[in-house]
Order: C-alpha cells, then structure tokens, then sequence
C-alpha cells in the first residue's frame, strides 16, 4: 500500500520563482494566453471590439473563416489556424437585449445592452443608444463608440 506524501523540501516561494523564471511555462499549450513574457504567455488581445473608419475591425481565419472581433489574437479561437485583419459591417440583427437596471462601472441605470449577429462577421455585445429591450431579430447598426463599448441603435427604415 502506497501513501503519497507532500513534498515539504519544495517552499513556496521556490515553485513561484522556478514558474516565473522558466522560459517554457505554457509552452505546448495553446488554449492559455497569459499577459507578458515573464509568465510564459503571449500578449492579450483587447476584449472590447473597435469602430475604425465606420466598420468593426477585427480578423478572419485563413483556414476556416472563422470571424473575431478582436485585433491581436495569436491564432484562430476555432482551428487555432492564422488570421488575417478584417472589416465587419456595422449593420446586424440582435440576437438578444436587455435593459441593466443596476450601475456597472461609470454607466449609470437603466443602460441597454444586446448580442448583435453582425451581417457579415462575428457576434458582438453592443450597448444600445436608448435603454429599451429590443425583439429578437430586430435590425440595429452600430454608430460609434461610447467609453470604449460599441454604440448602436435601432435602425428605424428595416423591420424585424
């Protein structure tokens, strides 16, 4: 009968150095990024999707066409294939909205938010010019950016 005993020889403060100072930490292991070289890790892509020149930038993969609304990924979040820079249309239909009834940060109640399916790209989560809850499948175009968050509103000429 075998026992496992805890290696007490190791401290603490040993096992966060050798982590720190070894130069293979995450090596091999594709689905983790972490921020800057010291921990192994690549950099970080930012979260938030851009408006640049009236279009969401973002990359497409080379392989599987897989859209992202991010600029700066290291590979492919579907193939881990590589991506190239893209544009998306500002122009897409909700997927699903709600009204925030609760301060977040600077944002003050009640805001809106909605998971927009882009016309020719990814998904992305928008804050709504009006705080409303809109149908599934209503047509909404983003018109800018509001605090570093994608800003749309309804787009009066289309129906759901």
């Amino acid at each position: 009968m075998s026992t496992c005993k805890p290696q007490s020889s190791i401290s603490r403060s040993k096992v966060t150095t050798e982590m720190v100072d070894s130069p293979n930490l995450g090596a091999g292991r594709a689905t983790k990024r972490r921020p800057g070289s010291t921990m192994g890790g690549l950099p970080v892509a930012e979260s938030r999707p851009q408006l640049v020149g009236g279009r969401v930038a973002g990359e497409r993969c080379v392989s599987c066409d897989y859209p992202v609304p991010q600029v700066g990924l290291p590979w492919c979040p579907s193939c881990y294939g590589r991506l190239e820079p893209a544009s998306f249309s500002p122009a897409g239909t909700v997927w699903s909205s709600t009204v925030v009834a609760m301060a977040v940060n600077n944002r003050r109640p009640p805001f809106g938010l909605a998971y927009v399916d882009l016309d020719d790209g990814p998904r992305v989560l928008v804050h709504l010019r009006r705080p409303k809850v809109l149908p599934a499948r209503s047509r909404v175009v983003i018109i800018g950016m509001d605090s570093g968050d994608l800003l749309a509103e309804l787009d009066e000429g289309s129906e759901p």
